[in-house]
């Protein structure tokens, strides 16, 4: 009797995506539709389940249970305070003034931050089916979505999205033959990285200038137009549909305890996969970047990871093992933010890696506060002077005590948390701060004021290749004969090493 053939693998046989490493350890929540439909097709949408939260909530649900399930999931604001989004939304509904709003923050301004931008642009049904869940649980019946003017792709997919869910009945009057109404409107900032604090936004809706004020009271109370108003980010709205049709012990279930459900990066710098991409909550530091993002390139030693955008704080590698959720990062010295994530490797120098933070944060401060208007400055003023080789020993006590009351002063979270790059850096590598101080070497060899370039005498062949490439005319020497670089014209611009073919140039 012959044996049975045995089936051959299809060698046409496409693996699914989950199969690759960058999303193996993925939960997809928030992004779950993005790549997966065309946002600009709302049948699509319809099709992966898309509104039916939203019909569940209107027509089988009171606003307090809507608000109920959303306490019992336990989702935290991505937007990063991490306030219990169900909690926010009982404090709109309970304040008896009339009308109520509902916001969504998506003026996302971080450097290597494209979190909400992707949602937007590839599943922005999701946020507004979100949005209209929201409105219905608090008793709104118009919403705002604030995004700033630079992301025109996810404008131009918001705009379309609405104009979709008003013909489908999802967005106007009487929705699903109830007698709940509920619209949205798109207000385009102009890129002030301040309007993504609240207070700052609404005024910009209002059509002031994007400046924070004074809290309390608290936007729920007296927030767009000093009317009842519920701020939340894309993330969260994202979520909510998910929440509502599964409900809250399925989300609650994800991640941990105390921070359910899954957090969203922007996985960049020094890695050899970056992207964007979504985690269980407790997913440790080493799994995304060695796991998911595949380590460090070329080699390198990992050195440092910055969470939480430009008013986070770095970590090193002695907390790889750190799980990332919202209270274990800030525990760890670091915050969880809106959600980019921005990986260092040992080429990297801190002092200047917590300068290019604090220079976009000090450059978007609105002016309204002093310590967030002066403080940024004077410690910008200290770092590049530390930069240069003029740093002094007392300098590390200024940075600590203008970071102290940056903190305890400033009106907004902008001013809060402008020092925690600085801050963090200090507290992990206060030898290379040091080094720079006392010794006046950048140990990272990067810092132009504390570096000299030098000809390697026995691998030059006197090619002239460099001396033709200095843009400053500091290479000097013949034809055939070792050059040398004069440190008092040279401009530490680095093109020599660049085309130098004999690795005959070093940095000192």
């Amino acid at each position: 009797m012959e044996s049975p053939v045995q089936p051959q693998p299809n060698p046409l046989t496409i693996p699914s995506y989950t199969d690759l490493p960058f999303y193996r350890k993925q939960v997809r929540i928030a992004l779950r539709n993005c790549g997966i439909i065309n946002p600009e097709r709302i049948e699509e949408y319809i099709e992966r389940g898309g509104y039916l939260a939203l019909a569940k909530a209107v027509t089988e649900m009171t606003p307090d249970e809507v608000i109920g399930v959303m306490k019992d999931s336990k989702l935290r604001g991505r937007g990063g305070a991490g306030f219990v989004t169900g909690i926010k939304w009982e404090f709109a509904r309970r304040s008896p003034a009339k009308p109520k709003y509902v916001i969504c923050n998506a003026d996302e301004g971080d450097p290597g931050a494209f979190m909400d931008r992707s949602i937007l642009e590839g599943d922005p049904h999701s946020v507004i089916e979100g949005m209209a869940i929201a409105a219905y649980a608090i008793g709104s019946e118009e919403g705002y979505i604030y995004c700033r003017a630079e992301y025109p792709l996810a404008i131009a997919h918001l705009k379309i999205a609405i104009q979709q869910a008003r013909e489908f009945g999802f967005l106007g009057k009487n929705i699903f033959g109830t007698n709940f109404s509920f619209d949205l409107y798109i207000k385009e900032g102009a890129g002030a990285f301040v309007c993504g604090e609240e207070t700052a936004l609404m005024a910009s809706i209002e059509g002031r200038r994007g400046e924070p004020r004074p809290r309390p009271p608290f936007p729920a109370v007296s927030g767009l137009w000093n009317k009842p108003s519920n701020v939340n980010n894309v993330k969260s709205y994202a979520m909510t549909p998910q929440i509502i049709l599964n409900g809250a012990e399925w989300f609650a279930s994800i991640g941990t305890e105390s921070s359910p459900g899954t957090a969203i990066f922007a996985l960049t710098g020094k890695i050899n996969h970056t992207g964007l991409i979504e985690v269980p909550m407790g997913t440790t530091l080493r799994e995304i970047i060695y796991d998911i993002g595949g380590g460090i390139p070329g080699g390198k030693q990992f050195k440092a990871v910055q969470t939480g955008g430009p008013l986070g704080g770095c970590l090193p590698a002695e907390a790889l093992d750190t799980p990332v959720d919202f209270d274990s990062l800030v525990q760890a010295g670091a915050t969880m933010g809106s959600g980019g994530m921005i990986v260092v490797d040992e080429d990297t120098c801190m002092v200047e890696f917590a300068k290019y933070f604090l220079t976009f944060a000090s450059a978007e401060s609105c002016g309204k506060c002093v310590p967030c208007r002066i403080g940024g400055r004077r410690l910008l003023e200290v770092l590049t002077r530390i930069g240069n080789g003029e740093g002094k020993p007392e300098d590390l006590d200024e940075i600590e005590y203008i970071s102290r009351n940056m903190k305890e002063a400033s009106l907004c979270a902008l001013g809060q948390l402008t020092p925690g790059p600085v801050m963090a850096s200090l507290r992990f590598f206060r030898s290379e701060y040091e080094a720079h101080i006392y010794d006046k070497k950048c140990p990272a060899k990067v810092c132009r004021g504390l570096i000299t370039y030098k000809v390697i005498e026995e691998n030059c062949t006197g090619c002239m290749v460099c001396k033709r490439n200095c843009p400053a005319g500091a290479i000097s020497g013949e034809k055939r004969q070792v050059h040398y670089i004069d440190p008092n014209i040279c401009e530490r611009c680095g093109i020599c090493i660049e085309v130098c073919k004999f690795d005959a140039i070093m940095i000192e």
